[in-house]
């Protein structure tokens, strides 16, 4: 079993590797701007792949960019197909990540808390 878990993760990869260059050099509609692909669950009979991906945009962007993905998700399989040599190329479901927004967000609060904090020392100290 171990055997196949990596190969699952190594697919994975690969998937992640040739979806991101698709995506950059392929891929022509303005829906889809600057889309970071943050990672690729592959399922174990490699019918379905969930591919993570964040933006740096607006909420409404995110909606754009997700409506794109999703239009263009058979073209980037087709694609997929010729480059991977695999017999069975997954189904590919895009999904936003929200990781990243929330590592700004709790990096936020804790910059927050620990300039609070120096704030109390102060008024304590004088």
């Amino acid at each position: 079993m171990p055997k196949d878990y990596s190969r699952s993760l190594r697919i994975a990869d690969q998937i992640q590797r040739e979806l991101a260059d698709l995506i950059r050099n392929e891929l022509k509609d303005p829906r889809i701007g600057m889309v970071t692909l943050t990672g690729v669950e592959v399922s174990l009979d490699y019918t379905h792949a969930k591919v993570f991906y964040t933006t740096l945009g607006s909420e409404s962007d995110n909606f754009l960019t997700d409506k794109g993905l999703e239009h263009a998700a058979g073209f980037l399989r087709s694609h997929l197909l010729h480059r991977l040599k695999l017999r069975v190329v997954p189904q590919l479901h895009f999904i936003y990540d929200v990781s990243v927004e929330r590592g700004i967000r709790l990096s936020q609060l804790i910059d927050e808390a620990v300039a609070q904090e120096g704030s109390v020392k102060e008024t304590d100290e004088g």
